[in-house]
């Protein structure tokens, strides 16, 4: 029987390759053996904390041998992993716990200030005033301690029986109302994505994965169970790392790498990608914002043994729901016409459809996506409204209201506009106000909303402007001119960093278009495309 479940995918390995190194996190390895005997007894610690069996378990941490043991740990009880980046200010974590309504939170040392925050925080309007669940913080040496060999005095958890309908893990994704939208994904629904990605990226017993990802977005989970499926090591970079990744690629033995284009264009413009400088490198796999032929091939002559992969996916259809063959150094495919390399098929096991503006079957316009990855609709309700269609050939595209069930027939919309070239999808960019910078997906009414709050400001609109290779999220705003230092504080309280404008301008008034809505076009030329206050 094949795995069913993210807890099977990594059982299987435990099993079949129990003395080989699952996890690899600074001075710090285990085997598969010791992180399952480690995940097994900090499950039970968990579990003595709680009356019931858990849904979802908060993991306060980030890239420590906590995250990585209690992640496994939270799995084996049955519940989902909901990750609290200890980046994100105490207002938004409180937001995304009151909301999820945790069973307990799970906090590594490196976080225990940031539970303090959090716990001192003021519940998330509209959720009743709820309580935080209990807090259990765990030392990395605790961690490591837990699985050691001849351990004794701490049981592990009783065995749990998952399923694959059971939630694997809920993450949080900018919201255009202002305020996060949580996205459940089953077993059911990432274990194919998985099984596809491990075949299609040449992952093996051999693989040595750089886990690049803050495990609060998706890609994370492909980064952790593409190794641990495959009976692979998971190795943990410093965050500096990432963007000058030639020593620690060679003195890991680095295999396989996620990169985020924009982030690998910062190590190529500071000279971190030397030619040969990573021979170690089997596969290299971009994600999260258009790929420029430029991009591909810097990384193809820093890593000349490496294939190249092109991935797309959105959180709601378990990561990836479509992959390019790139190719490697010396033969890598050519850009489309608008200069950026294709996201190409979508795997046999989904179904895909682009829909024009009426709902028509088009070569360009929104791709839309079914199948068994996709998934099962938002924590909210709410949220669902306008994200889906019932389409069937013969039939225009009809968007779900909401009045209705939402069934398995219904297409995901993607919100990306895609074309096709030589076969391939091209993605040719966003229909709505949602992008993606360096990596991560934003929300600008999100971005709007939270400045809009500032006592002084009395309209907002954010937008990404491009420069060159390089692109900046910011601000415009009516009101009182505030100083820009008080509107980054005011923000930093309310929102991740990588959702803070660069810069704020302070405006007379916004321009509108001919239906009376603020014209963000009027402002993504550049700087000087409206007029300042004065």
């Amino acid at each position: 029987m094949e795995p069913a479940t993210l807890v099977d995918l990594f059982a299987v390995s435990a099993e079949r390759h129990p003395e080989r190194i699952a996890l690899d996190v600074r001075d710090t390895a285990l085997t598969y053996r010791q992180l399952d005997t480690a995940a097994a007894r900090m499950a039970a610690v968990m579990a003595r904390q709680l009356p019931h069996r858990p849904a979802r378990i908060g993991l306060l941490s980030a890239r420590s041998l906590t995250t990585y043991v209690g992640y496994l740990a939270a799995l084996r009880l049955g519940a989902a992993v909901v990750p609290l980046n200890p980046s994100f200010p105490a207002g938004r974590l409180r937001a995304i716990a009151d909301m999820t309504d945790l069973d307990l939170i799970l906090v590594d040392e490196h976080a225990a200030a940031r539970a303090g925050e959090l716990a001192a925080t003021e519940s998330a309007e509209g959720t009743d005033g709820r309580e935080l669940p209990p807090f259990v913080t765990c030392t990395d040496a605790e961690a490591a301690r837990a699985g050691a060999d001849g351990e004794d005095g701490v049981p592990s958890a009783p065995a749990v029986r998952v399923s694959p309908e059971d939630v694997a893990y809920i993450l949080y994704t900018s919201g255009s109302t202002g305020r996060p939208r949580g996205v459940p994904i089953r077993h059911a629904r990432v274990v194919p994505t998985l099984r596809w990605l491990v075949e299609y990226n040449a992952f093996t017993p051999e693989s040595r994965v750089s886990q690049n990802v803050e495990i609060s977005f998706d890609v994370a989970v492909f980064e952790l169970f593409a190794a641990w499926a495959s009976g692979g090591a998971l190795v943990v970079p410093r965050p500096n790392d990432v963007v000058r990744p030639a020593p620690y690629v060679n003195a890991k033995r680095v295999t396989h790498w996620f990169c985020v284009p924009s982030v690998g264009g910062i190590a190529a413009r500071t000279g971190a990608l030397a030619p040969d400088s990573m021979p170690s490198l089997k596969a290299v796999m971009f994600g999260g914002e258009r790929l420029l032929a430029e991009q591909a091939e810097q990384w193809a002559a820093a890593a000349p043994g490496a294939r190249l992969w092109n991935l797309y996916g959105p959180t709601e259809v378990a990561i990836v729901c479509s992959g390019q063959d790139l190719g490697a150094k010396g033969a890598l495919l050519a850009a489309g016409a608008n200069g950026t390399l294709p996201i190409g098929e979508v795997p046999p096991h989904l179904e895909h459809v682009i829909l024009d503006d009426g709902g028509e079957p088009a070569e360009t316009g929104e791709l839309c996506v079914r199948g068994v990855q996709r998934f099962d609709g938002y924590l909210d309700p709410a949220d669902d409204v306008g994200r889906f269609v019932e389409w069937s050939p013969g039939r225009a595209a009809v968007v779900h209201d909401g009045t209705a069930p939402l069934t398995r027939d219904l297409w995901y919309r993607t919100g990306d506009r895609v074309g096709r070239e030589n076969g391939a999808l091209v993605h040719l960019g966003r229909l709505d106000h949602q992008v993606k910078l360096r990596g991560h997906r934003i929300e600008l009414g999100e971005v709007d909303a939270a400045l809009a709050r500032h006592p002084a400001v009395r309209d907002a609109v954010a937008v990404v402007q491009e420069h060159e290779s390089d692109a900046e999220l910011v601000a415009y705003y009516t009101g009182e001119t505030v100083p820009q230092s008080d509107l980054t504080a005011f923000l930093r309280a309310r929102l991740p960093v990588y959702m803070i404008p660069r810069r704020f301008t302070h405006l007379q008034k916004l321009p509108l278009n001919a239906n009376g809505k603020v014209d963000r076009t009027a402002f993504e030329a550049g700087p000087h495309s409206a007029v300042p206050a004065g």
